[in-house]
């Protein structure tokens, strides 16, 4: 059992997003996690996308895609969503009314709500999806010829979103498009496919554990005056954002740091966990952008960077959290599982009884193969008592053993 994520650092509740979580916390049951990632993604998506960091060819712009994902259904999730939403109301009024819907239920859909509607397009490309019941849409992914997963997918990227129909195509340039699902941990491992985790769909997403705070029998008091330095900030960062004509980028000293951080962002991680944060370096850098717009900062400076990274570092702890140490192979991880309380080593035949001798032969080496590339096991010879052939063993690496002692 991989335990709950550690606190996150302070780092992460810098300027007005963490003023926002300093002053909503104390009035609220939900998790400061929560109230902090989505306000970044709200925040990332109602700038719109002239706003961007560059990486060669490729343009990351504030919109986020989050999943807040708590142990059961009184993980305060949705009134999390409610302190934020207020905040938007009285920010940009427009935005709130108009630009947050819900029910993803097909690519078509999802287009149609962001189509172009002719030459003189000047309809609002902006959408936040609120799914509050998240689970509802990975059960639409799995339906046969559904489109929904690679509209998602472009949408993250910003690409152009388009149907290839015979009659009336849909096509929408420029989106912005964000999205924040809710869902609890037994609901996703039920309904995430391997599909989903291997296409790229899901890391897409940043996944954050969440849990009640509190017990507040009377609920909060917070006057939203006191919010009113967190929405002329918020005012101020759309505005600055809008007028951008160059790409924000690193300050000096943040380019360092981001030399430094890179290599470990990149290393990636090992099994489902690994594929559901496999993007990590772009996640980190479009935290970093939000960050510094919500500042109204021309450079993405030291204490963005370091708010971006510490807060993908509890993503990061989450998806573990979430999906533990499964390679997302039945058979492996039931002989890892094995060689975990064997850490003397298990041997061909304890792995044989472990499936009644009922797994082919070619399966199980298929299996030990995969824990070996992945670092988890190898491979011994043992001396028999008889002094015959020794016997081969596996043994979880050295360095896997202590981490499970």
């Amino acid at each position: 059992m991989i335990a709950w994520p550690s606190r996150p650092d302070e780092a992460v509740s810098i300027g007005p997003a963490g003023e926002f979580v300093t002053l909503t916390e104390p009035h609220t049951e939900a998790d400061p996690m929560a109230l902090l990632a989505q306000f970044l993604v709200a925040f990332g998506v109602l700038i719109g996308r002239r706003a961007h960091y560059a990486v060669e060819a490729s343009r990351h712009h504030g919109n986020e895609f989050l999943v807040l994902v708590g142990p059961s259904a009184k993980g305060r999730k949705g009134s999390s969503w409610d302190h934020v939403e207020r905040v938007l109301q009285v920010a940009d009024e427009d935005f709130a009314g108009e630009c947050v819907s819900s029910g993803l239920s097909s690519g078509e859909g999802l287009i149609a709500e962001v189509a172009d509607q002719g030459n003189a397009d000047e309809s609002d490309k902006r959408r936040l999806i609120l799914e509050p019941e998240f689970a509802q849409v990975l059960k639409v992914l799995a339906r046969e010829g559904n489109t929904l997963s690679p509209v998602i997918r472009n949408a993250w990227d910003g690409k152009q979103l388009q149907t290839m129909v015979r009659n009336a195509p849909l096509r929408a340039r420029d989106a912005h498009i964000g999205i924040i699902g809710h869902i609890t941990k037994e609901e996703l491992l039920r309904h995430i496919t391997g599909t989903e985790l291997a296409n790229g769909f899901f890391n897409r997403f940043m996944l954050v554990a969440v849990q009640r705070s509190k017990k507040l029998p009377f609920g909060g008091a917070l006057n939203p005056h006191e919010l009113r330095v967190v929405r002329d900030a918020v005012q101020a960062g759309a505005r600055f954002a809008a007028d951008l004509r160059e790409p924000l980028g690193f300050d000096a000293v943040a380019r360092e740091r981001w030399i430094d951080a890179y290599d470990t962002l990149s290393d990636g991680q090992p099994g489902l966990w690994g594929a559901a944060t496999a993007r990590a370096e772009a996640h980190t850098a479009r935290l970093s952008l939000l960050y510094a717009l919500l500042d109204s900062a021309p450079a993405i400076e030291l204490r963005h960077l370091e708010a971006a990274i510490a807060f993908w570092k509890y993503v990061s702890e989450s998806t573990r959290w979430v999906f533990g140490d499964s390679l997302g192979d039945p058979t492996a991880d039931e002989i890892w599982a094995l060689a975990k309380i064997h850490p003397d080593g298990v041997t061909r035949t304890q792995i044989s009884d472990l499936f009644s001798r009922n797994k082919k032969a070619r399966e199980i080496e298929r299996a030990i193969g995969a824990l070996i590339d992945a670092g988890r096991l190898e491979r011994h010879e043992a001396e028999t008592t008889a002094g015959g052939r020794p016997a081969a063993i596996w043994r979880p690496r050295p360095e896997v053993a202590s981490a499970l002692q």
